[in-house]
């Protein structure tokens, strides 16, 4: 079983003015973001618009995030209904998998769900529980059990709240199942209660503050974490002012790491001013208070 920790970034997919795949700036962004200590890479997560991608497009971006994780050792996840297509890459660590939406199946049936689709997946799975949007929630005790089947790496936890299942689930986690937190905006208590990484849309800016805010917790240097935490929780706020990666898109292509900020539908272009302040809050520097020095917008 993979040892899933540290900061990984579920990377945007840029695209060109004539709308494809802006493979250079991806390629860029997936480097930048390992050489400033991400321990690795979501390919096709929910910021990655896999939705609007062919299947063309989607072996572009695993095959481009998987030749920048090669020769750095690094963890990459693949987000996939089907992990069974991922054994043409065998550099894929695990498979992002959502709790299937829409059904509302029940916690028993999640768990049955799970069962079956752990027993058949070539690579382990990481659960994305995001409630908000498959409108199934969990309890601490339906989780445990899922990070309990054999082949299941971790839990990517996205409630949207620190609740009681939350911390009794990190207070009492199976052995080898990693929760990563799954929210930028509360990553920080996640981290202080024990979560082993985040998977986080706002580390692709301020990257390297990201890895050391679950530096520091991980050491319990409670000053470090103090300081970095409610910056980093500022600037996650402004990242997520509008749908995902809308805002986060704009900064990039303001910093000119991207060519455009254009997203596909049904996401709209963020309104300028959503860019502005995010952009604004990066390059705010130490003092205002901190999110990211000059040097760490990367």
């Amino acid at each position: 079983m993979p040892e899933l920790q540290g900061i990984l970034v579920p990377l945007i997919t840029p695209f060109t003015a004539d709308g494809r795949i802006a493979t250079d700036a991806l390629e860029a962004l997936a480097e930048s973001v390992l050489d400033a200590g991400a321990t690795g890479l979501v390919a096709l997560g929910t910021t990655g618009e896999p939705s609007s991608l062919d299947a063309v497009e989607k072996q572009l971006v695993i095959e481009v995030c998987a030749a920048a994780c090669h020769p750095r050792g690094a963890t990459l996840i693949v987000g996939t209904d089907n992990p069974a297509q991922l054994t043409r890459w065998p550099d894929v660590t695990a498979a992002l998998v959502t709790v299937p939406p829409f059904t509302r199946p029940g916690e028993a049936g999640v768990l049955a769900h799970f069962t079956r689709l752990a027993a058949t997946s070539p690579v382990p799975l990481v659960i994305y529980h995001v409630p908000y949007r498959t409108a199934q929630p969990l309890s601490a005790t339906t989780l445990r059990a899922v990070g309990s089947l054999p082949n299941v790496a971790g839990v990517k936890l996205a409630t949207g709240t620190v609740d009681h299942d939350t911390v009794s689930l990190l207070g009492d986690c199976p052995p080898d199942f990693a929760v990563l937190a799954g929210d930028d905006v509360i990553a920080g208590p996640l981290l202080a209660l024990g979560a082993a990484g985040g998977i986080l849309a706002s580390a692709h800016l301020a990257t390297a503050d990201f890895v050391a805010l679950h530096t520091a917790w991980s050491r319990g240097d409670l000053a470090a974490a103090r300081e970095l935490g409610p910056p980093l929780a500022r600037l996650s706020v402004a990242t997520f002012a509008e749908p995902n990666p809308t805002v986060l898109k704009g900064a990039l292509h303001a910093l000119g790491r991207i060519p455009t900020p254009d997203v596909r539908l049904p996401l709209l272009p963020a309104a300028p001013e959503s860019v502005e302040s995010l952009v604004s809050a990066l390059r705010c520097g130490r003092s205002c208070p901190r999110t990211a020095s000059p040097s760490q917008l990367v």
